[in-house]
């Protein structure tokens, strides 16, 4: 019941500006790829995903969160789900990769919020492990934390990311529609000069296929030059990377981005790692810069019952396991579905995003009406959007 009150009080210090609704970018007839997305459109999509917010917006000063994605609803450190993670570029301070790399194991939810509050987030994160029920004995917990620098908007030294606040965002994950926009961990971010934040997407593959789905969720936080469905948005809104030799502060191409993939498909760490290579792929799409200071990585697990991975005693540590993956020659689709899905949660946490003001500065959201004009212009999307 604290933690609920907690996020009610959270969210009732929202301003107006942070909670206006904005269509999606498919709503205003962006279509990307040829896969159809599930029914939600979301990572939500591959059953079992839960997704948490808590988003903190306090003063002038305050705009950063917490956003937490569980691969299931039960004790992920005595079930566990194989995981990868991919990196881009390594500027970043992911919490727990080398363990998940190393093991294939992700035995944690997946934390996203703000670079400096990764330590705290991270002690938190094993606060809340070590409490659940059957955990008494443990001595050992991977938390696995990504963050990107939302620094422009919020006082991020301030590392205003509590105990409470970690508890609430893992305990308020629910399966359903995502929030998307200027929340949780996309709070305070910035994307191609422009109000980033948190987006999602789905794939299905028809049964032909497997009938797999594939969901992103993004943490968009990096520059370059806005790119949607092959049209130069960025440049004909006059907003990109390298303009005016890099005059405008808001429009660096540094930051970060968090993509995290999920799949019902039974893959093993080692196709997961191929399939979060791929998001890149999706990426780039969208006209990301990869510059030096953006912290570009993947995180993909595995929600098939077929590839879980549960506690042993003494005897059947020592025997082999009989696990049932995907052969290699049925894995391009999926990677196809993570490629799309990538580059339209990050048009989506585009879309979504309200125009924020913190600590002096303010930057718009991407304006939709002249987006959709420069897409119409281009063939992309219908003459009635």
């Amino acid at each position: 019941m604290k933690s609920l009150i907690l996020i009610l009080v959270i969210f009732s210090m929202v301003p107006p500006a942070f909670t206006q609704n904005r269509p999606r970018a498919r709503e205003l007839g962006v279509i990307v790829g040829v896969l159809p997305p599930g029914p939600l459109n979301a990572i939500t999509d591959v059953g079992g995903v839960l997704v948490g917010h808590t988003t903190l917006v306090r003063g002038d000063t305050v705009r950063t969160g917490v956003t937490a994605i569980l691969p299931h609803g039960g004790n992920l450190f005595r079930e566990k789900v194989p995981g990868a993670v991919f990196v881009g570029n390594g500027f970043g301070k992911l919490a727990g990769s080398t363990q998940v790399n190393e093991l294939g194991e992700i035995e944690t939810p997946i934390l996203l919020t703000s670079t400096l509050s990764v330590p705290r987030t991270a002690d938190f994160l094993i606060d809340y492990m070590l409490s659940l029920p059957g955990n008494e004995d443990v001595q050992s917990i991977n938390p696995l934390v990504a963050e990107t620098n939302d620094g422009y908007l919020n006082d991020i030294r301030g590392r205003h990311v509590s105990r409470d606040d970690v508890f609430a965002a893992i305990k308020s994950a629910k399966d359903g529609a995502v929030t998307e926009g200027s929340v949780g961990a996309g709070t305070g971010t910035v994307a191609f000069g422009f109000k980033g934040g948190i987006g999602t997407s789905s794939r299905k593959l028809p049964q032909s296929l497997g009938g797999f789905t594939v969901g992103v969720l993004v943490q968009t936080n990096f520059g370059g030059v806005l790119t949607i469905n092959g049209a130069p948005v960025g440049r004909e809104l006059g907003r990109y990377y390298l303009k005016d030799e890099l005059a405008q502060p808001a429009n660096t191409p540094d930051g970060s981005v968090i993509i995290v993939i999920a799949t019902d498909a039974p893959l093993d760490a080692r196709n997961l790692s191929r399939l979060a290579a791929r998001a890149m792929m999706g990426l780039a799409r969208t006209g990301a810069a990869g510059s030096n200071g953006s912290g570009d990585y993947a995180i993909a697990f595995s929600t098939s019952p077929d590839v879980r991975i549960k506690p042993l005693n003494q005897s059947e540590r020592n025997t082999p396991r009989n696990v049932k993956t995907l052969a290699n020659d049925a894995i391009s689709p999926l990677f196809l579905a993570v490629i799309e899905a990538t580059e339209e949660a990050i048009y989506n946490s585009l879309f979504r995003a309200n125009t924020t003001s913190g600590r002096g500065h303010t930057v718009e959201a991407l304006p939709l009406d002249r987006t959709v004009e420069i897409l119409r212009k281009h063939g992309l999307i219908g003459p009635n959007r």
